[in-house]
């Protein structure tokens, strides 16, 4: 198999997942399927996570009543943004994953009894990992074409009883996801922080 060096990947595969890719304001009337994000849900599943646990959860929310409920839960100013884009998607970790342990991670021994009483260290476990598999979705729905409005201004636990409820499942962030309308970042794009700011070699 071989070996990719980053620096010799294509610098329009990068531009085009994030110097040209943009958080939208407007979308285009083309729907998104449920097939979409299942392939693409698909490939970013292999992923890494520790332990192989893949807490992450999403709940597609796409009928008006549905939409208005999660609306209701929503921050003011993200309000009509749920309401207005083609698929709102509730991304949230399963604090019950050590379920699945048997089967994704057979080769430690017991997790899922290791794991069972613990449930202040599933919460965290599923909550970071969800958050590492969240940036992989982004990634991965851009990768195809369509674009992704992350956000995590809401009432979470008002989601969570509403939407989530009995699941052990806790709302991290909604994204909106849709094609792209034509003008749909109409505004200056805002500056990110250069490489010499946020790391350093030691």
């Amino acid at each position: 198999m071989t070996t990719l060096d980053p620096t010799d990947l294509a610098a329009t595969t990068l531009e085009d997942l994030f110097v040209r890719r943009r958080t939208p304001k407007t979308w285009s009337e083309r729907p998104v399927t449920d097939e979409h994000v299942a392939a693409v849900h698909d490939a970013v599943r292999w992923g890494p996570t520790a332990m192989n646990a893949s807490p992450m959860r999403l709940l597609l929310v796409r009928t008006p009543e549905a939409r208005a409920r999660l609306a209701a839960h929503m921050a003011p100013g993200n309000r009509d943004r749920v309401l207005g884009a083609p698929l709102a998607v509730v991304v949230a970790a399963d604090t019950r994953f050590h379920e699945h342990l048997g089967h994704l991670a057979p080769h430690v021994g017991g997790a899922r009894d290791r794991f069972d009483p613990d449930h202040e260290g599933r919460e965290r476990m599923a909550r970071e990992n969800t958050w590492l598999q969240a940036g992989y979705l982004v990634v991965g729905l851009r990768a195809v074409g369509l674009d992704v409005g992350p956000m995590t201004g809401m009432d979470a636990a008002g989601v969570d009883a509403d939407l989530l409820a009995g699941t052990g499942q806790r709302t991290v962030m909604v994204l909106n996801v849709g094609w792209p309308a034509e003008d749909a970042t109409p505004h200056p794009r805002a500056p990110r922080l250069d490489f010499d700011v946020v790391a350093r070699v030691i």
